[in-house]
C-alpha cells in the first residue's frame, strides 16, 4: 500500500487542498491520502484555530473514500515532520509513505527541522501552486536534492528515497491565509 501523507495547519481546508489531494491519488498512484492536520506550526507565529474546527471542516471540504482526515500528530505526540513520517513508519512496517507538499512548502523547505532526513526518508511529491514554481525549483532543497528528482509522480511509486518530483497541474489559488484575511473562516474563536 501506498499512502500520501498530506500535513498541514488546514486553517481552514479549502479547495486547493481537495484539487492538489485528488491530482496526487490521480498522477501518483496512491492507495489513500492521509490529510495530518497539525496540532500548530513552529514556523508560524499565529496559533490555528482549534483541533475540532479544522477537523470538521477538513471533513465537510474532502469526501473522498481514498483519503482520511486524521489528527495523527495529535495522537502521537509528534509535532516535527520527520518524527511523524518516522513513527508511523514504525507502525505501518509495510505500509510506502510518500510526503505530500504544495510547491509554496518546497520554497522554505529547508527551514524545516531534519528537511534532508526526511528527504532521505521518504519519496516527495511535490505539487504546483500558483506563483511557487520558479521559485520551488531554484530553491535550497531541490538544489539539493537535484539529482534525486524524477519526472513525474508515477515515478514515485516502487522507488526507494531519495526520490522526488514536481508535479504541474492546473492551478487552484485558494489560500488560507486569504479565506482568514476575508472573514471567510471563522472558528469558534471569534
Amino acid at each position: 500500500m501506498v499512502i500520501g501523507l498530506l500535513g498541514g495547519s488546514f486553517d481552514p481546508a479549502h479547495e486547493g487542498h481537495v484539487h492538489i489531494t485528488r491530482e496526487a491519488l490521480k498522477r501518483m498512484g496512491l492507495d489513500q491520502v492521509w490529510w495530518l492536520v497539525s496540532p500548530g506550526n513552529p514556523l508560524k507565529a499565529r496559533q490555528p484555530a482549534p483541533m475540532g474546527d479544522r477537523l470538521g471542516r477538513a471533513r465537510q471540504v474532502m469526501q473522498h473514500p481514498c483519503v482520511k482526515i486524521t489528527a495523527l500528530e495529535e495522537r502521537l505526540g509528534t509535532r516535527a515532520t520527520f518524527d511523524t513520517i518516522s513513527r508511523l513508519r514504525a507502525i505501518y512496517p509495510g505500509v510506502t509513505f510518500v510526503w505530500l507538499m504544495g510547491a509554496d512548502n518546497l520554497r522554505q523547505f529547508h527551514r524545516w527541522g531534519r528537511w534532508r532526513d526526511i528527504l532521505r526518508s521518504v519519496a516527495v511529491g511535490v505539487l504546483a501552486r500558483p506563483g511557487a514554481g520558479v521559485q520551488a525549483r531554484m530553491s535550497v532543497a531541490a538544489r539539493a536534492f537535484r539529482v534525486h528528482q524524477v519526472d513525474r509522480g508515477e515515478n514515485l511509486r516502487g522507488r526507494k528515497p531519495p526520490v522526488w518530483c514536481f508535479v504541474n497541474l492546473p492551478l487552484n489559488d485558494a489560500s488560507s491565509t486569504e479565506i482568514r484575511a476575508k472573514g471567510g473562516w471563522r472558528s469558534e474563536r471569534g
